[in-house]
């Protein structure tokens, strides 16, 4: 474990930071999303550089994104506009060219670019109900795009997922609302759906391009699971504002220590 000696820390206070992380960040998933605001920053602060680190938590999430794909398994539906073979298509497409482009970002960069995607993905999570209003609104009060912008939008999206799957959930729900895709359940469905493609088509490129800390990996997805399982049981119980809000200071926090530190 030297990767984790760094900050004058011991290495069990790092794993216990690691495991803490993913444990509620599979949790924080199971509810609401926005565990990346947490698995991404806790393998940084430990020494781990940051593609390595956005591909280690990526990979220590998967379980979660599978789970929630097979729980709505009977409700999935595709939006109008695409079919259930052309959204996976597309997330595979797109999820590969987004985790294609992480392979070839350097550090340095990566770095520098990661508390905007943070502030982004925490913007999107903050407003996410307002923005799902507006795609109704904007699907009510317009023809819902045709095949060829629904196909464009979903691959959009999909390389964002590849690429930083931070505030995903929100894109989706988002985009799925806007091509006229109106049963809550779904459109849950079908984002979960895409997210497990994503990750897992993320975690294959990941692998093959060695950038995945696979000890860690497996030692926080053990941990995201049992909090996807029993965590999110005690999270049910907070008022949605509260988690929703708590969530969104915990993104505002750990983008203004990435700023601190780049």
């Amino acid at each position: 474990m030297d990767i984790l000696a760094t900050l004058g820390m011991g290495p069990w206070t790092h794993i216990a930071l690691l495991l803490g992380a993913a444990f509620v960040a599979g949790a924080l998933n199971a509810v609401a999303g926005g565990g990346s605001f947490l698995t991404l920053p806790a393998l940084v602060f430990t020494g781990v550089p940051p593609v390595v680190a956005n591909a280690t938590g990526t990979v220590a999430l998967l379980p979660g994104y599978m789970a929630g794909a097979w729980g709505f398994r009977e409700d999935m539906r595709p939006p109008p506009g695409l079919s259930t073979s052309k959204i996976v298509w597309l997330s595979l497409v797109g999820g590969s060219a987004g985790a294609a482009l992480l392979l070839f970002t350097p550090d340095a960069i990566f770095r520098k670019v990661v508390p905007w995607l943070l502030l982004a993905a925490t913007a999107m999570f903050a407003f996410g109900p307002q923005l799902r209003a507006w795609a109704a609104g904007k699907n009510a009060a317009h023809q819902a795009p045709g095949t060829a912008k629904a196909a464009t939008g979903m691959l959009a999206v999909a390389v964002y997922g590849g690429y930083f799957n931070g505030g995903l959930g929100i894109l989706l729900l988002a985009l799925f609302g806007l091509l006229g895709q109106t049963q809550l359940n779904a459109m849950n469905g079908m984002k979960n759906l895409v997210s497990a493609l994503l990750t897992a088509i993320a975690v294959v490129i990941y692998a093959a391009g060695g950038i995945v800390q696979w000890k860690l990996a497996l030692l926080m997805m053990i941990a995201a699971t049992a909090g996807g399982y029993g965590g999110a049981r005690v999270a049910r119980k907070i008022p949605a504002p509260v988690l929703r809000w708590g969530i969104v200071a915990t993104g505002l926090v750990m983008a203004g220590l990435f700023f601190a530190k780049g």
